[in-house]
């Protein structure tokens, strides 16, 4: 797969991209809605728990998908050494130019978009299957409580998922202004970069669904939705 730098034809390829993604993001949501068990009141906190984490996951990655959107969050304000493993004054020398860092970080973003894109819908089939025992607990639980519980259970999963698309992506090496400057990094592991890059991006992905989720357990009133008013508005 080849990455382009910024460029009109790139972008309307990649926001027609995101709006497909996010169109059967929606698509999906519908079938989340499965009877739970446990109940008060005459609520499922089990049903409860996933339109929680149903609705933190397609704002999360609303916002992630959305332009700039992974820019604008962790993975562009990483240290750059992270990925590519320079050797002290070497990196800073090679990255003085401002248009070299920007260029890079926006390159990396954009990469982690495309991972982004494969972990979603492994994030929703997960959300509808996995059993919720704990549910209660999970109600009462911390601000993100039911992203932490999600996260346990897919364990090394959402990382293998987006693993291949995230190394296909990778393609810096053919932008001019990059190439030249990943050029003179003489050490430099790309598959290390891999790596480094899907383990940020996906701590990002999580950290952007608790906060999702610490908004709506806040203010269950602005979701519209009687099951999670009624559950959190009370837990």
């Amino acid at each position: 797969m080849n990455f382009e730098t910024p460029a009109e034809s790139s972008i309307t390829d990649t926001v027609s991209s995101r709006r497909r993604f996010l169109g059967f993001a929606g698509i999906g949501a519908a079938a989340l809605t499965l009877p739970g068990c446990a109940s008060y009141g005459g609520f499922s906190f089990v049903e409860a728990i996933r339109r929680l984490l149903t609705l933190s996951s397609e704002r999360a990655f609303d916002r992630l998908l959305a332009t700039n959107g992974f820019y604008d969050s962790q993975v562009a304000r990483l240290q750059l050494d992270q990925f590519l493993g320079a050797r002290g004054s070497v990196l800073s020398s090679i990255l003085t130019s401002g248009l070299v860092k920007d260029r890079l970080y926006r390159g990396l973003s954009d990469v982690a978009v495309k991972g982004a894109m494969r972990a979603a819908p492994a994030i929703a089939d997960t959300i509808r299957v996995v059993g919720i025992s704990n549910a209660i607990d999970i109600v009462r639980g911390g601000p993100t409580a039911a992203t932490g519980f999600l996260r346990q259970n897919m364990g090394q999963r959402l990382i293998d998922v987006m693993l291949p698309e995230i190394g296909d992506a990778l393609d810096l090496v053919s932008d001019p202004v990059i190439g030249t400057a990943l050029s003179a990094l003489t050490g430099t592991n790309l598959q290390n970069v891999v790596y480094g890059l899907t383990d940020a991006a996906e701590e990002t992905i999580w950290t952007e669904m608790g906060n999702e989720e610490s908004g709506i357990r806040a203010n269950p009133g602005q979701t519209n939705d009687p099951l999670l008013i009624g559950v959190f508005g009370v837990a």
